[in-house]
């Protein structure tokens, strides 16, 4: 069960990816290419070149965690966001794009935010 929350940072790496990567490999991507730390909590996003599977590496408590998803039909939408290689995602936003929600159509309504 995936379970996405709130309380996390979520980063999708926006270059193709070989999904045969696993731990090691996806892990060293984090290191290497993103500049992030593995086993902070975070999670890091990684998608194909078709952009037809996701794969989600973070650290759980005690190991880390691969998620694999390959669609049957359709593609995932990767959010426009210029020309860099790594995108910070809220859960909310990652749900959506796991959903097949197009982005570009979500109206938000202005909610009150605690800056700091």
């Amino acid at each position: 069960m995936l379970a996405l929350h709130d309380n996390r940072r979520y980063f999708l790496y926006r270059v193709a990816t070989d999904m045969r990567k696993s731990f090691d490999g996806l892990s060293g991507l984090v290191k290497q290419e993103m500049k992030q730390h593995v086993l902070g909590g975070d999670v890091f996003i990684f998608f194909n070149r078709r952009h037809n599977q996701v794969k989600l590496l973070c650290w759980d408590k005690d190991g880390l965690a691969v998620y694999h998803k390959r669609l049957e039909k359709g593609t995932f939408e990767q959010p426009a966001a210029g020309t860099e290689p790594v995108v910070t995602l809220t859960a909310l936003q990652l749900r959506m794009i796991l959903d097949g929600i197009q982005l570009k159509s979500i109206k938000h309504r202005p909610r009150y935010r605690l800056t700091g």
